[in-house]
């Protein structure tokens, strides 16, 4: 992560943007520490170089907190190593709705040395007979962003190991979904809804800044997690996300990014 001085950062920051809600933000991040532990991590780097600012500017045009979004995809994809997740595209784990297609059962080659999943042919090529155990999974009820050929069949299930790009714009549909269609008035689930007006009433009062404040996205997590018919029940959710947060710097990465319209490298 570029460390600057106080100075050098209100410097850098443009000012269209330094809003009042940005300064407060600033003056708090001021005090946090400039490490963060998850950081040093390969495959966080990797996630976040490829999707953080393209999110970003999705959330930020439907209005929900880029950094609390970033931090539940990290979680619920097993950072890119779930097996519905790598399939799918669907890092969100959203369930399909109406006419979506979602993932059928499947029976799917484990590596036993690794416990592993398998999806790559050519890895499951490599590996010996031996070494392969079959399981039959269930099916995901998740949405299925692989093109519509393929969506919802036993097809090609490795299609975006072998067009990472298309998993890249999988999963920014997937965000476009739980942003616009899950998180609104008009969600059956009452959490969704109570989402909705707790960002509408924030950023009528302090302007669209308060996005990338960690209060409002702790709020946020809160607000849909933890509690019965919510994103997930269990309490222990919204402290798995909130780590994720805070060790990631995530709301910083975003603000830096977006409203500094730094680099990754620079903001990283």
């Amino acid at each position: 992560m570029t460390t600057v001085s106080p100075k050098e950062n209100r410097a850098l920051m443009p000012k269209k943007h330094l809003t009042h809600t940005t300064k407060k933000t600033i003056k708090k991040d001021k005090a946090a520490t400039k490490t963060y532990r998850y950081r040093k991590y390969n495959h966080v780097t990797k996630l976040y170089k490829r999707v953080a600012l393209p999110i970003t500017k999705i959330c930020v045009k439907y209005k929900v907190p880029p950094g609390a979004v970033l931090s539940i995809i990290a979680l619920e994809s097993g950072w890119e190593k779930g097996y519905i997740g790598q399939i799918t595209g669907n890092y969100l784990s959203l369930n399909a709705v109406g006419n979506d297609p979602e993932l059928p059962a499947l029976r799917m080659p484990k590596n036993r040395a690794t416990n592993a999943i398998i999806l790559d042919k050519k890895k499951l090529m490599k590996t010996s007979k031996s070494n392969i155990i079959w399981e039959d999974r269930p099916p995901s009820l998740k949405k299925d962003y692989r093109p519509d050929s393929i969506a919802g069949t036993t097809r090609h299930l490795d299609f975006f190991i072998n067009h990472p790009d298309e998993m890249t714009k999988a999963n920014l549909k997937n965000v476009k979904d739980f942003v616009s269609r899950f998180i609104s008035y008009t969600s059956k689930i009452k959490a969704y809804r109570e989402a909705r007006s707790l960002l509408d009433q924030q950023i009528g009062k302090k302007g669209i800044d308060i996005l990338f404040d960690p209060q409002l996205n702790k709020k946020f997590i809160y607000t849909i997690g933890g509690k019965p018919n919510s994103y997930n029940f269990r309490e222990t959710w919204p402290k798995k996300v909130m780590s994720i947060s805070k060790n990631t710097g995530i709301n910083n990465l975003c603000r830096e990014l977006y409203l500094e319209e730094k680099t990754f490298k620079e903001a990283w």
